[in-house]
């Protein structure tokens, strides 16, 4: 994801500290060259080598120390990053900073470089209540330096408040759509993922083996190039994407009063939900006992969401559907295109190995109203998002 980028990683001198080595470990695996510049109170709680070993890079301390003889440290540092990231921030780097001061290696390089600058504050919750400091973070933001909030936690000072940094996964989500094309901003897109659940009794329902994955790597995908991105999903054991606006639900008629509420405003609706297109006719308000003998379940249909959005689906909105089948795929899927008004539709054989539910990847065809196909190959799921993107933004740029 970050191939060929060039991020600078200041760390200054607070027992966050040792979160920045997390940090730089998801920044060198998703393909980034890190270069770290630790102020020297920072190298008091974590030594350069750790940071040198884990970035393959000498770690920069010192303002007169040249990389070269004839380079000029902090400029040549400044002049290279294409981010900054400043983990963890503490209120006295964020202060010189607002204030002009640039006495040591990491406040001269960050002044004198024009790439964008992520700032992931840590102190105690009174020294970031302090009005000065408040002061000082506003300055910044107004300048265009970028915020990733800390959070409300316990505090290695022994307070509790906010003032804690915000985990390095989640610092690096911030990263993303900074380094990021924005080829979505100012579009609203409805995404829908995961199974639903259509109760029994209280303790037994109806589902399928969808785990929402694809679902939320498309959200993902989308938030990072810009867009303005709602979730609606069923019960799944993933971790909400950062940024983007969660709406959980349990049963297909939930998800169906949600969706319908959000999608007038979408401009783009992409449902990737796997909805059960039956519930029981009846809940029972207790669990039901064993009997002898068999026994029957009246099962009755649920609306059909996709169905429903097609039907409403306003001129300039497009609308994206998935169809997992296990045989004639094509046939299926280009059927289901035509019956809901979609403008694009997602098909896999969830039969086969490697695509389908709860697997890490995925092997799809897109099938067009025009009649065109294509296949993909095997692809890790948060590949073929991008994938679904590539072609939504084709579409509204031909439309």
């Amino acid at each position: 994801m970050l191939q060929g980028r060039n991020i600078i990683l200041g760390v200054t001198g607070g027992i966050a500290a040792y979160k920045a080595v997390e940090l730089l470990r998801l920044l060198t695996k998703a393909g980034a060259s890190v270069h770290v510049i630790m102020t020297r109170a920072a190298t008091e709680f974590v030594t350069p080598l750790t940071f040198q070993t884990l970035s393959g890079n000498p770690v920069h301390t010192e303002i007169f120390n040249l990389i070269t003889e004839n380079e000029i440290g902090h400029i040549s540092l400044a002049d290279r990053a294409d981010l900054f990231i400043i983990a963890p921030a503490t209120a006295n780097f964020i202060g010189k900073l607002a204030n002009g001061i640039a006495d040591d290696l990491l406040t001269t390089t960050v002044m004198a470089t024009k790439a964008p600058v992520l700032i992931a504050p840590a102190m105690n919750v009174n020294m970031y209540e302090n009005q000065l400091y408040r002061e000082n973070e506003e300055k910044l933001r107004r300048h265009g330096y970028l915020f990733a909030d800390p959070v409300s936690g316990y505090l290695a000072c022994g307070w509790e408040g906010k003032g804690k940094m915000l985990e390095p996964a989640l610092i690096f989500e911030e990263a993303l759509p900074v380094l990021s094309t924005k080829d979505l901003a100012g579009l609203k897109i409805l995404v829908t993922a995961g199974p639903t659940r259509e109760e029994i009794d209280p303790v037994r329902y109806i589902s399928n083996h969808s785990s929402g994955r694809m679902g939320y790597a498309i959200a993902r995908a989308a938030r990072i190039r810009g867009a303005e991105v709602t979730l609606v999903s069923g019960p799944v054991s993933l971790s909400p994407p950062q940024g983007v606006t969660m709406i959980d639900v349990v049963s297909a008629e939930e998800m169906l009063r949600e969706v319908l509420v959000i999608a007038g405003k979408a401009d783009v609706i992409i449902k990737a939900a796997a909805v059960a297109d039956y519930r029981p006719a009846t809940r029972e308000g207790q669990k039901i006992k064993k009997k002898s003998g068999g026994e029957s379940m009246l099962l009755v249909r649920n609306s059909d969401i996709l169905a429903e959005l097609g039907k409403a689906k306003r001129p300039g909105q497009t609308l994206v559907g998935f169809a997992a089948e296990t045989e004639n795929l094509l046939e299926n899927a280009s059927a289901k295109l035509e019956e809901k008004n979609l403008d694009l539709i997602v098909a896999n054989d969830v039969s086969a190995d490697g695509a389908g539910f709860n697997v890490e990847t995925n092997i799809v065809r897109f099938i067009y109203r025009d009649g065109r196909s294509e296949e993909l190959p095997i692809l890790p799921k948060e590949t073929v998002a991008g994938e679904i993107l590539d072609r939504v933004v084709a579409l509204r740029s031909s439309s």
